[in-house]
């Protein structure tokens, strides 16, 4: 059962006052040693806590893939799982896909969310198309292939303005990766969701592990992570911006002072005027 497919939602902001971090990758972006997601990666450590991904990349967006209905028969009669499916992203250069289950929908999409960011990869990008030539950072560097199950991916670089010539759930995927121009071939049973969408993230993951030297990367613009960086600065980890204060202009008055001024200078009823007398 393929419910939420294609739909982004808004999840509130995760709270960091109660978060103590186990791992020694959680303590060093606490303290603040650490403040990009880049600098993470390289030292090496496994990212194991969701909140250290929270902090350094905090403009992800998540959406969710796929709601699988899982039904078992018991001895105490008929139990109801769900199997959800979820991908991560930033649109520039990171993006992650994550499984959970549960009894409960909600919860378990919060946990597959989780998991996404877990598996964060950081995305090689560039335009490996001979159509193009732009040498911008919107598409594939060159051709990937990713296998699960019985489907099996084929990405290509392709020029500006092609798009994502891809079926839905790899569309997804490759726009919250920042690739906004690929041609894509399938083979095997694309019905399924998750294999799929594992296959697609595969095929991802073949850019980052495939290693290019610095002189092909400086000659092609390769790309690998994110162009516009957001440096954690050092201390607290971050709170939701305060809403902006409107400040009136000077010249505005306050009816109520107006009202108050017309009242002292106009006499009321069965009152007369200051300085004159009856006859």
């Amino acid at each position: 059962m393929g419910m939420g497919r294609g739909r982004e939602r808004e999840r509130p902001p995760r709270s960091f006052a109660d978060w103590a971090p186990k791992t020694k990758l959680g303590k060093l972006v606490l303290k603040g040693d650490i403040t990009t997601f880049d600098d993470a990666v390289a030292t090496g450590f496994p990212v194991r806590e969701p909140e250290i991904v929270d902090i350094l990349l905090p403009e992800l967006e998540d959406e969710v893939l796929d709601v699988n209905m899982v039904q078992r028969m018991t001895d105490s009669g008929r139990r109801v799982n769900f199997a959800i499916t979820c991908v991560v992203g930033n649109r520039d250069g990171f993006v992650g896909l994550g499984r959970a289950r549960g009894k409960e929908v909600g919860p378990a999409i919060r946990r597959a969310i989780d998991a996404a960011k877990i598996n964060m990869i950081r995305v090689k990008r560039g335009c490996g198309s001979w159509e193009c030539g732009c040498f911008r950072s919107h598409s594939l560097p060159f051709k990937v292939v990713g296998r699960s199950g019985s489907v099996e991916v084929t990405v290509k670089p392709a020029p500006q303005g092609v798009g994502l010539s891809v079926g839905d759930v790899a569309k997804s995927v490759l726009r919250l990766a920042g690739i906004t121009d690929a041609w894509g071939f399938t083979k095997g049973h694309t019905k399924t969701t998750v294999n799929y969408a594992l296959a697609t993230f595969h095929a991802l993951r073949q850019t980052a592990l495939l290693k290019v030297r610095s002189e092909q990367a400086e000659r092609l613009k390769i790309k690998s992570g994110a162009e516009k960086v957001y440096v954690h600065a050092a201390g607290t980890p971050p709170e939701p911006p305060a809403a902006p204060t409107v400040e009136l202009p000077e010249e505005i008055q306050v009816e109520g002072e107006k009202l108050t001024e017309d009242a002292k200078e106009t006499p009321g009823e069965g009152e007369e005027p200051e300085g004159e007398e009856k006859p």
